[in-house]
């Protein structure tokens, strides 16, 4: 069974903990401080983690036993949630010092947090049993009005269970190093594309960045496939976005997922814009290698719904029920 945090309510605390990146450089800098303030604004305490602006580590804010020991701290704190500053590139290897068996027994707590983010999330839900939220990281509230997403993530802390999509997404930004609060350049009408869709489906939302799943496949903190058996009853809603992945290494990637059994169950794939969109290589697309490694589920495959480093990107509540509908070219998700 799997444990839900309680909501967020105005007056409580968020720890902000740099387990990737910190952000030592403009314009993240900006934006987390900028964003620090507007969450305060919004009602909330803010608890700055002691490595959210540094580069001490290897890509990385600081040491692997310095960034689990940075989450550790806020985890058994008596903050509400776990608030990512950024993404990066290895934070799969804070893994081998963070107790997730202390974690499974402690009062849950949410955590959320973006791309390399989908290290903790997922574990945090496959392993220790906590629901946790692949979502928005902390500098993303920088701008006010809050954008989209930034909206739609914090009603989800707060306990709404209905989202949508959203009409247009952005391809190119505008925003640099020197114009660093541009908001989103929604240029492009958002055109999903379904496969063997017929009806809405239910069941456990599961997934995040493919890039870091591919490198979490067979490793000790695998436990897909006893999450997988506890979980069946319910089957599952596997959502995917990439980052670095071309064509050719999407497709491997889902072959190796596939073939290690994590699609087991499955009744539903959501597939997000990846951030190398339109890119094709010999005519191999990332929908023609989704569909051809995917096929033998024969289930609904969903592509270019609002998930991914092209934003804006909904967020998704690891280890939650929930209903996925497509409705009017658009992904309507009600969670139980």
């Amino acid at each position: 069974m799997l444990k839900e945090p309680e909501y967020l309510k105005s007056g409580d605390k968020i720890s902000l903990v740099a387990p990737s990146f910190g952000c030592t450089t403009n314009p993240y800098k900006d934006e987390l401080v900028r964003a620090i303030n507007n969450l305060k604004e919004y009602g909330f305490n803010i608890y700055e983690g002691e490595n959210i602006y540094k580069n001490e580590g290897v890509l990385a804010s600081a040491s692997p036993k310095k960034r689990a020991k940075e989450f550790m701290e806020a985890y058994l704190s008596d903050a509400s949630l776990i608030l990512s500053v950024g993404g990066g590139e290895f934070e799969n290897e804070i893994l081998p010092y963070i107790d997730f068996n202390l974690i499974k027994n402690s009062i849950p707590k949410w955590f959320m947090g973006f791309s390399d983010n989908t290290n903790l999330a997922f574990c945090l839900t496959t392993i220790s049993k906590v629901i946790s939220i692949y979502g928005p990281c902390a500098p993303s509230f920088d701008l006010l009005p809050f954008k989209l997403e930034i909206k739609d993530s914090l009603k989800m802390l707060e306990g709404k269970k209905h989202f949508r999509g959203y009409k247009r997404w952005q391809l190119e930004s505008k925003r640099d190093e020197f114009h660093p609060f541009e908001p989103l350049n929604l240029t492009k009408k958002k055109i999903i594309i379904p496969y063997k869709y017929k009806e809405a489906k239910e069941g456990m939302i599961i997934g995040g960045c493919i890039d870091c799943l591919a490198n979490l496949c067979g490793t000790r903190f695998d436990n897909v496939k006893n999450f997988i058996k506890e979980n069946k009853k319910n089957g599952f809603i596997r959502y995917l976005e990439s980052c670095d992945l071309n064509p050719l290494s999407f497709r491997r990637a889902l072959f190796l997922l596939k073939e290690a059994g994590w699609f087991k169950y499955v009744k539903m794939f959501l597939m997000g814009r990846p951030y190398h969109f339109n890119e094709e290589i010999m005519g191999l697309t990332f929908i023609k290698s989704a569909k051809d490694i995917l096929k033998s589920f024969n289930v609904p495959i969903l592509f270019n719904i609002d998930l991914g480093h092209l934003p804006p990107s909904m967020p998704f509540k690891n280890g939650a029920i929930a209903k996925v509908s497509l409705i009017d070219n658009n992904i309507d998700i009600k969670y139980k």
